[in-house]
C-alpha cells in the first residue's frame, strides 16, 4: 500500500516513521509545504521507503497532485483543512483519515461525505487523536461487548511527569485549544437526556498508579460523536485529567474574561485582546520542550450481558519515549491514527463510507496494534449481581 501523509509536523512525522516500519506499507509520502524539515527527518531515517512531497494545501491541484498518488491518506494537516482534504480524497478515491479538530462542524462535515464514500467505494474516518479517537476506538470496543450499555464514564489529560507550578501543566497542543477546551459547554448524557455542562466544573480525586490523586473535570469536545453514537444509553461523560488544584486556578482566568475570544482592553491607545495577553504569558511558561509527559486513561462502560451486570474498565498510562524523544501525546496520537490508516490499506476495515472511530475501528484489534508500539491498554471486567 502507499501512504500521503499530510503534515510534517510532530505528528506527521511519527505517523510516517511508523508507517515505514510496516512491510506491507511500499510507499510513504511525507507532504508539507516547508519540505526542508521534512527532508531534515528523512535522513534520520535512512529509509527509501520515504519521500518528501511539496504541499500547499491551499491549493486544491497541489492537494489532488499528492492524494492521488496514495490509496490511503493521513491527514495531520491544521483542522481546518480536515473537510478539503477528505472531500479531494474522495474525488480521487483514496481512503483519508484525519484528527479531528475543536471547529464547528468539521467532523460532521466530513460523516456527512458517506454516501459519496460510499459510491466511490473510499472509507472516511475523521476524529482519530487521543480525545476524540483513541477514547471513542476503546469506548466502542466496550459497548461492543454488552447487550445494553447504560453507563459510560471517560477520564483522559496529558500531564507533565514532573509538575512545576503555577499550573503543573505543560501544553502539548495549541494553548488556544486549551482555552476553548476549558471556556466551552461540555456535552454530557444524564438520564438518557443531552445537556451542557460548564467546562471546569464537577471536580473529582481520582487515584493513579505512579501519579497519586489526580483531579477530573469537565471539558468541551472531547465527547464528538459519541452523546449521537449511544444517545440510548442512561449516561456518558468526558472529563480530563489534571493535577491537583490546576481547575480552580484556570476559572479564576475563565471568570475574569482572559479566555474570552472577543474581549478587548486598552492600552495606551491600543486596543489589546486579553485572550492573546494570556497566551503569551502562559506559553513560556507551559512550554513543554525536553520534559517528560504522560497520558492518563481511564474509560468504564457499564451494562448487561446475558442478564448480567458487567463493567468493563480500561486503563492507560504512556510516558514520553527518552531514547527518541517523541512525547506521549504524540505517540498515542500519531499511533493511533497510522495504525487506523494500515487497517484500512490492509483491509482489515472494509467498510466503505464515512464512519465516526467508535463505530468502524476494530478494538481488540487496535489494542493489540498500540501494545506492539508500547502503549499498553489494560482492560479489567467486573461482573455484578444477576440482574433481575
Amino acid at each position: 500500500m502507499k501512504v500521503a501523509v499530510l503534515g510534517a509536523g510532530l505528528m506527521g512525522k511519527q505517523a510516517a516513521g511508523d508507517l515505514i516500519q510496516n512491510e506491507e506499507v511500499e510507499k510513504v509520502y511525507l507532504a508539507d509545504v516547508d519540505t526542508g524539515k521534512a527532508e531534515i527527518f528523512k535522513e534520520t531515517l535512512n529509509n527509501d521507503k520515504l519521500e518528501v512531497l511539496h504541499l500547499d494545501a491551499n491549493d486544491d491541484q497541489s492537494l489532488i497532485s499528492v492524494i492521488s498518488r496514495a490509496d490511503v491518506v493521513i491527514n495531520a494537516l491544521f483542522y481546518t483543512f480536515n473537510v478539503k482534504v477528505a472531500e479531494i480524497a474522495v474525488e480521487c478515491g483514496v481512503h483519508a483519515v484525519d484528527l479531528g479538530g475543536h471547529i464547528g462542524g468539521a467532523t460532521d462535515a466530513v460523516l456527512n461525505l458517506h454516501e459519496k464514500a460510499l459510491e466511490k467505494g473510499v472509507t472516511l474516518i475523521p476524529d482519530l487523536g487521543v480525545a476524540p479517537g483513541m477514547i471513542n476506538i476503546i469506548t466502542g470496543y466496550g459497548a461492543g461487548k454488552l447487550d445494553r450499555v447504560s453507563d459510560i464514564k471517560i477520564l483522559v489529560g496529558g500531564i507533565p511527569v514532573h509538575p512545576e507550578p503555577p499550573l503543573q501543566y505543560n501544553h502539548v497542543f495549541s494553548l488556544d485549544g486549551v482555552f476553548d477546551h476549558y471556556t466551552d459547554p461540555s456535552h454530557v448524557l444524564r438520564e438518557g437526556k443531552l445537556l451542557e455542562v460548564p467546562s471546569l466544573s464537577e471536580i473529582e480525586h481520582v487515584e493513579f498508579e505512579e501519579f497519586g490523586e489526580l483531579e477530573a473535570f469537565h471539558t468541551s469536545g472531547g465527547t464528538s460523536t459519541m452523546t449521537e453514537t449511544f444517545s440510548d444509553i442512561d449516561n456518558l461523560e468526558y472529563k480530563t485529567l489534571r493535577y491537583k488544584g490546576h481547575a480552580e486556578k484556570f476559572q479564576l482566568l475563565v471568570d475574569l474574561g482572559f479566555t474570552d475570544r472577543e474581549k478587548t482592553v486598552t492600552v495606551d491607545g491600543r486596543k489589546v485582546k486579553i485572550r492573546d495577553v494570556l497566551r503569551e504569558v502562559l506559553t513560556p511558561i507551559t512550554e513543554l520542550g525536553e520534559k517528560e509527559d504522560a497520558v492518563v486513561l481511564r474509560i468504564t462502560v457499564s451494562g448487561t450481558k446475558d442478564d448480567e451486570g458487567i463493567t468493563c474498565t480500561y486503563n492507560m498510562v504512556t510516558k514520553k519515549d527518552r531514547q527518541s524523544g517523541v512525547t506521549a501525546m504524540a505517540r498515542a496520537t500519531a499511533f493511533t491514527i497510522s495504525a487506523v490508516a494500515q487497517m484500512i490499506g490492509t483491509g482489515l476495515i472494509d467498510k466503505r463510507g464515512s464512519y465516526p472511530p467508535e463505530l468502524i475501528v476494530p478494538g481488540d484489534e487496535y489494542i493489540k496494534e498500540m501494545a506492539k508500539r508500547g502503549v499498553e491498554i489494560k482492560e479489567t471486567v467486573q461482573r455484578t449481581a444477576f440482574q433481575q
